[in-house]
Parts: C-alpha cells; sequence; structure tokens
C-alpha cells in the first residue's frame, strides 16, 4: 500500500466539501451534533480554513484514487503544535490502513514532533489508531451531547 498525500487547491475545495459530508454522514447519524459535525459544514467554513496560511489540504490518495482528505495546521514556528483536523477516510476504503499512511506521511512532511488532534472517545477504533500511532491523551475531554465526548491527544 503506498499512500500519498496531494495538496488541494481551490479548484478542489467543492470535491473536499462532497467528501467530507459522506464520509462524516454516518457519524452524523448516529451522534446528532449538529455544531459540531463536518457533516454539517457550508463551502464557506472549508473555504475559511483553507484561506488560513498555516492550513494545508492534501487528498490522501492510494492507487491513484483518492481515499480521503486530511487537514494540517502547521504554524511553522516550533512552538505551536502541529494540528490535524479533519482527516477521514471515504467509507469503502475504511479499515485498510490508509489512515495511518496518511498521518505517517503527514508526519514525514511537516516534522515527527508536537502534534495535536481530537475525536469522538466512542469511536474506539479511531482512539486506537492514534494510540498507535504514539498519540496520548491529554485528559482533556468535552460532552458535546448525551451521546458524545471529544477528547484531545498530542504526540510529542
Amino acid at each position: 500500500m503506498d499512500v500519498k498525500l496531494i495538496e488541494a487547491g481551490f479548484d478542489d475545495l467543492e470535491i473536499i466539501l462532497q467528501m467530507q459530508k459522506e464520509a462524516f454522514a454516518e457519524l452524523y447519524e448516529k451522534y446528532r451534533d449538529k455544531e459540531t459535525s463536518p457533516a454539517t459544514e457550508k463551502y464557506e467554513d472549508i473555504l475559511f480554513r483553507f484561506n488560513q496560511p498555516e492550513t494545508t489540504y492534501y487528498f490522501i490518495t492510494a492507487d491513484n484514487a483518492k481515499v480521503g482528505v486530511i487537514r494540517i495546521v502547521d504554524c511553522k514556528d516550533g512552538v505551536a503544535r502541529k494540528r490535524i483536523s479533519p482527516i477521514f477516510i471515504m467509507p469503502e476504503y475504511r479499515n485498510q490502513g490508509y489512515a495511518q499512511g496518511a498521518i505517517k506521511e503527514a508526519e514525514r512532511i511537516h516534522g515527527k514532533t508536537r502534534w495535536k488532534l481530537d475525536t469522538i472517545s466512542q469511536e474506539k477504533g479511531n482512539c486506537c489508531l492514534y494510540e498507535k500511532l504514539g498519540y496520548h491523551q491529554t485528559g482533556k475531554a468535552e460532552k458535546i451531547n448525551d451521546k458524545m465526548t471529544i477528547v484531545y491527544y498530542e504526540k510529542d
């Protein structure tokens, strides 16, 4: 499996939004988090983040297929933690190691230390993935609703 990250451009934002809505639809149905779900975002939300100088969106590709997207926030100042937010794999490509490969590739590009991310604590597969890659929970948690809590991870 050869996972590559291909930097996305302005012309890709509609595709990213469409992929994001599809990728997060199942979680939205499960948790009904209208305020925080990437499935409910609008084009303007993606455009706003895309225009932030510290943001880079990448398509996660394997065998010339776009299997997902990862957004990296990197101030490149050596002080602020780099952030993954969001990362998603399209449903038909899940559980094949693409997210793991994408995170490793992001760390290769942006540096292996000083990372952070967050995820839904009830999604044990996500938690296991991040922990397997060396991320540890910070102890901070935010209850979104009765079904869902966000937990925060860091990697030094």
